[in-house]
């Protein structure tokens, strides 16, 4: 059975298809998937794929979630 992640539990994922698609060319698989972690994964597994770099560069495209995104907000503005 594969790895399937916690976070993804509606797709056919696994942790590989993840990296994969991080490192990537296709923005919109990129957005979609960092979306997708910043949203439903713990904290503490958002840096087992992304580092605050990642985050701050793709951040302004991402279509959070108001909360998330005001939590984001928040976050990052703190470690600005």
């Amino acid at each position: 059975m594969a790895n399937i992640p916690y976070f993804l539990w509606d797709y056919d994922l696994t942790e590989k298809d993840v990296v994969k698609i991080l490192r990537s060319k296709n923005a919109e698989e990129k957005s979609w998937i960092i979306t997708r972690i910043l949203e439903s994964a713990r904290y503490e597994d958002i840096w087992r794929f992304l580092s605050l770099q990642e985050i701050k560069a793709i951040y302004p495209s991402l279509k959070l979630k108001k909360p998330i995104k005001d939590a984001w907000d928040y976050a990052l503005s703190i470690w600005n």
